[in-house]
């Protein structure tokens, strides 16, 4: 249990404004881990493991890209009790992201609205940071997922190239690798997703993936993130596009552009990709639609609209071999890691 309930800090950081909240917030994490003020937030890890794609995850509660862009927290993360932790999307190179301001709260609604843009300082910063990060290092269990996407400048037809940079770079630090194709503030990113774009990038990524296998001597799993904005035949398409490059997992799903949840709310007309409790529902539908597509046996990574445990086992009920968090940390906190974690485990 932590020594400072987030129920204190929530009023303060919900004053500020949402962007500026979340960079303090990581900023004190960054400062503040491995020293003795992580008791602030620490957390007992639930034990309760799992195999997926060769991985052993020590508990199926993990944070969801897009907290972290720049590896600086890993360690600051981790004391919260996470089985797994995924930071990025790092892009090539850096880029400041879409204008602000580009973040906003729906607290109506338990939601946020978000347009970064994948914002993030570049490729050799973040594979610095995370080759900084101590609690790897100490043999914590803890696993570590690199999240990959292009950069803005990139024309879509020569995104591939940036996904293979991108891939060879992380590729040594990595537990598993995510090849973000779904964020819906890079212009055409979701492109990516449709029948022979996706054959394409996917081809490149496999036959790199082999090549990197056999240079290093390991084979880093590659999960792969799709929108939740996508009708059955086109999740159909895509789970067997997974299946045919080999690839080992499916993460599901990003952020949303619909708002039909939040209509007439205060911000639910900025552009951007909705998250917290308003995609819970479609993030489910579409984790159904691929366990009935890829079999019993194709990890799949739930995430989107956890904010309480009971959300959590909703995806596990869906189809969803594990989850991931990210407004539900704004929202209710670290506390949700433990809850979640241990829900999960009262399932077996």
């Amino acid at each position: 249990m932590s020594l400072i309930p987030y129920a204190l800090m929530r009023p303060v950081l919900f004053a500020m404004d949402p962007e500026a909240a979340h960079d303090l917030t990581m900023q004190r994490l960054a400062q503040s881990q491995n020293t003795l003020l992580q008791a602030a937030w620490q957390q007992t890890q639930i034990s309760d493991p799992i195999t997926l794609a060769g991985l052993t995850f020590p508990n199926r509660v993990g944070l969801a890209a897009g907290l972290d862009k720049n590896a600086r927290c890993i360690d600051g993360l981790a004391a919260m009790g996470f089985g797994f932790v995924e930071v990025g999307t790092v892009t090539p190179k850096p880029q400041p992201g879409n204008p602000k301001p580009r973040m906003f709260r729906l607290p109506e609604a338990n939601a946020l609205i978000n347009r970064f843009g994948f914002n993030n300082d570049g490729l050799d910063a973040f594979l610095h940071n995370v080759q900084q990060s101590k609690v790897r290092r100490k043999g914590k269990s803890l696993l570590l997922g690199l999240n990959i996407g292009k950069n803005a400048a990139t024309a879509i037809e020569n995104a591939t190239q940036d996904y293979l940079i991108c891939l060879e770079g992380v590729y040594p630090h990595a537990d598993y690798v995510t090849v973000n194709i779904s964020s819906p503030n890079t212009k055409n990113l979701r492109a990516l997703q449709s029948d022979e774009a996706l054959d394409s990038l996917l081809a490149a990524v496999a036959q790199r993936r082999e090549e990197l296998a056999q240079q290093q001597g390991k084979r880093v799993p590659i999960f792969v993130k799709i929108a939740p904005d996508l009708t059955p035949e086109q999740v159909q398409v895509i789970a067997a596009t997974l299946q045919r490059h080999g690839m080992d997992g499916v993460i599901a799903t990003n952020t949303t552009i619909s708002r039909e949840a939040v209509q007439g709310l205060p911000h639910a007309d900025e552009a951007g990709g909705l998250s917290g409790a308003p995609v819970l529902e479609a993030s489910n539908r579409v984790i159904g639609q691929l366990r009935q597509a890829l079999g019993k046996d194709f990890p799949i990574i739930g995430v989107g609209g956890i904010l309480t445990a009971a959300d959590a086992v909703s995806k596990i009920h869906a189809g969803a071999d594990v989850v991931q968090l990210y407004s539900g940390l704004v929202y209710t906190g670290p506390e949700l890691v433990t809850q979640a974690a241990q829900a999960l485990k009262n399932l077996r």
